[in-house]
């Protein structure tokens, strides 16, 4: 069969050289002997792996000496837990700029270990648009500031980011870490998960200021102690391992094509071309205001749920898949990661053209 096209929201389509890379190493990596899977955590091989995904991610993000980078598990949802946990060093308080079903999920687990103050949200009108941030009055008492950057369900992402101050900016990136640049040092922690932009679900990596670390309330477990990681260099117990080392493969893929800066031009063009049909279709609707539009998520829908399921249908025998939106939005959803190649834009733009003038 030959591979599709897939729009999924995560998890998501991977390069295809990674999997060719992963597909000749699987049974003997670099002559041990032995996958990947099969390798103890301790061995020598395994800590060339994570140090060298390591490496790799601090060159490719940009991330500072005075940062720790950790493998862990339990995906970004783990961490709505443990950021409260060992953040809520002063005051417990957060303040939370709620942009979609994600960044609500995360204030409502830090509310049980303290205050959960909502400074904005655009629930009133469905998640369609990023509160502007000029009208935001953050807490001068808050221990941080979180936001969700890229919205996967809702289509929107943050176009600008807020100015935290001193108080440490935490951010939920699990859908759009490595498609576009940031500068890491505006950030007390960022948080993703993997299957969208880095590898297969199971890793969660946490990007974390060092002065963050070691101040946990007595309450938190063992595990969800950042310091417990960090002095292990996430090794404490055993780690996802082959999630680890497909996330190397994927960042060296990243590197050896420019890097992110690279990766950005690359979403943006994908993005302009999938929008530009939507902006001129008298059959297709963008969800997502113009000023809040997500570079991985690109939500649209039609006329009536019969012409939906007509459109996935047949988008479907044209191998183009998972296009089905979100129940919270309804309509299509096109999930364009850095892995999905301009090839896959094209034929989904030309499609969509193609059923426009088929059913207008």
């Amino acid at each position: 069969m030959a591979r599709v096209f897939n729009f999924s929201a995560g998890p998501s389509m991977l390069p295809e050289r990674v999997l060719e890379k992963a597909q000749e190493e699987m049974l003997d990596y670099q002559g041990t002997g032995m996958s990947v899977m099969e390798m103890s955590h301790r061995s020598a091989a395994f800590s060339s792996i994570i140090e060298e995904t390591e490496m790799l991610l601090r060159d490719i993000m940009g991330i500072p000496e005075h940062y720790k980078v950790l493998f862990l598990q339990g995906g970004a949802s783990t961490q709505f837990a443990m950021i409260p946990l060992n953040l809520f060093q002063k005051h417990k308080r957060a303040d939370f700029i709620i942009t979609g079903s994600w960044s609500k999920k995360a204030a409502a687990e830090a509310r049980k270990y303290g205050d959960s103050n909502i400074v904005a949200s655009s629930e009133d009108r469905n998640f369609s648009y990023i509160p502007k941030l000029s009208g935001i009055t953050f807490s001068r008492d808050a221990d941080y500031i979180h936001i969700t950057t890229n919205n996967t369900i809702f289509g929107t992402a943050f176009p600008e980011l807020p100015e935290a101050g001193n108080v440490p900016l935490v951010a939920d990136m699990s859908s759009n870490i490595l498609s576009e640049m940031y500068d890491v040092s505006r950030f007390g922690i960022i948080y993703a998960g993997a299957q969208k932009n880095i590898g297969p679900a199971g890793l969660t990596i946490v990007i974390i200021r060092e002065d963050l670390i070691g101040n946990a309330l007595d309450m938190t477990p063992t595990m969800l102690n950042f310091k417990t990681h960090a002095e292990k260099d996430s090794l404490f117990n055993t780690p996802p391992c082959y999630s680890i080392y497909i996330a190397k493969l994927t960042f060296a893929w990243i590197k050896e094509l420019g890097g992110v800066a690279a990766m950005e031009e690359r979403n943006r063009e994908k993005a302009g071309m999938l929008y530009d049909v939507l902006d001129n279709s008298k059959l297709f609707s963008g969800t997502a205001e113009q000023a809040s539009r997500s570079l991985m998520n690109v939500t649209f829908t039609l006329p009536s749920e019969e012409l939906t399921a007509k459109c996935l249908q047949e988008a479907e025998k044209e191998g183009l898949v998972t296009l089905k939106g979100h129940r919270s939005v309804g309509g299509m959803r096109a999930s364009i990661y850095n892995a999905m190649p301009l090839d896959g834009i094209e034929k989904l733009t030309n499609f969509l053209k193609r059923f426009e003038s088929d059913n207008s």
